[in-house]
């Protein structure tokens, strides 16, 4: 698993991994069109979104909407008797708003009144461009043959958004680049810490992609992005990593706990370690999670494993395969790796050895012919699913 994340407890990497550490380009925790348009009219409540699909889309939990409503008074303007609550769009543009501004350290309570004084203002200003005093403005003058006439007015923005306060500008941005969407809500949650949305998120996406898709373009992608956050900013988003990666291997621990009961109990698991001095698990338990999606047996003996227990481990177990991590190339050794993969197990006469992966960007392209080098999650579970197959009496 070549291109990879970090670790649990330091910087990670994609292909199974741990906490973040890694590397990424940038993205704000809310992007600039998170802002929306701020309209005073309020619409009618049957055409406004649902608390659910309004945290969904900003990737916030509901216990936090409900909050905000409760505490600053931030909720839906109007509300029906025995329906649920609806939120026009005035009322998304200032929870959208409200977003923007928590996420760049702005304390919730300060964003919230900054928020509300804005719709006010905005509100009371309204009225005057249709006082019957004021003369109504000229229709604009209909464009040329062949002309795309002037460009249209761009909408309000909420506080904080706009050209000045770009989307890579924001002090709390994390380096997401091109990632899919459900990469920006997941680390837009992180970022204020909300530990009940960042595992909805999390569980979604494993949910409605499966979970190599969801590591590998959404869990992995924003481990990175914190990581390199982290890095950049010493110790100021330790916190942010801390919280995300604790709630990656839950929901990895929790895919291998509810996965169906395997019906080849007797055959032989995949081991699956980090090397010595390696302490970055993430990427090992997804692809332990990964495995036991596909009903594959694993012993997983995560981080930082001294190679005699490794060697021990593999002679008492006789593992149809071995998989073994390394994060970085101080951690990656190919010693070891060949002398694993020449162990010898079974009974006299009849004595085995296990196939090697080394996987995790420590290791050297170059590998041994005789170690299965795999190019990612994908591919590993692939190679270890078809290797397990083969082994089976």
């Amino acid at each position: 698993m070549a291109n990879q994340v970090s670790s649990r407890t330091a910087p990670a990497s994609p292909g199974p991994s741990s906490a973040a550490a890694g590397t990424s380009t940038a993205v704000t925790a809310y992007d600039a069109d998170a802002g929306g348009s701020a309209e005073v009219g309020v619409e009618p409540v049957e055409t406004g979104v649902t608390t659910g699909s309004l945290a969904r889309m900003l990737g916030v939990s509901p216990t936090t909407l409900r909050s905000w409503d409760r505490r600053y008074g931030l909720g839906p303007a109007v509300r029906a008797q025995g329906r649920q609550r609806r939120w026009s769009t005035r009322d998304v543009a200032m929870v959208k708003a409200m977003c923007q501004l928590t996420s760049t350290g702005v304390p919730p309570a300060e964003a919230a009144r900054a928020v509300i004084e804005q719709a006010r203002g905005e509100q009371a200003a309204a009225p005057l461009t249709t006082d019957a005093t004021t003369p109504a403005p000229a229709p604009s003058p209909a464009p040329a043959p062949g002309s795309d006439g002037p460009p249209p007015s761009p909408p309000p923005s909420p506080p904080g958004t706009g050209a000045s306060a770009g989307a890579s500008r924001s002090p709390s941005a994390l380096p997401l680049g091109s990632a899919r969407q459900e990469c920006r809500g997941l680390a837009r949650a992180a970022v204020r810490l909300d530990s009940p949305a960042v595992h909805q998120q999390l569980t979604a996406a494993v949910r409605d992609h499966g979970l190599v898709t969801a590591w590998e373009e959404v869990m992995a992608p924003t481990l990175r992005a914190v990581g390199r956050k982290w890095k950049s900013s010493g110790d100021r988003y330790v916190e942010v990593e801390h919280l995300l990666s604790w709630h990656v291997s839950t929901v990895l621990r929790h895919v291998c706990f509810s996965a169906p009961a395997r019906q080849d109990e007797d055959s032989s698991p995949v081991l699956l370690a980090c090397l010595p001095g390696e302490q970055h698990t993430l990427p090992l338990e997804a692809l332990n999670a990964a495995l036991a999606e596909q009903g594959v047996p694993t012993l997983m003996l995560s981080g930082a494993v001294p190679g005699e227990a490794l060697d021990g481990a593999v002679r008492r177990v006789g593992p149809c395969a071995v998989a073994l991590w390394a994060q970085s190339r101080s951690t990656a050794s190919m010693p070891l790796a060949q002398h694993i993969a020449s162990a010898r197990w079974g009974i006299r006469g009849a004595r085995r050895h296990s196939p090697v992966l080394v996987c995790g960007p420590g290791w050297d392209r170059a590998a041994s012919r005789d170690l299965l080098r795999p190019a990612g999650l994908r591919d590993a579970v692939r190679i270890l699913v078809a290797l397990h197959t083969s082994s089976r009496p």
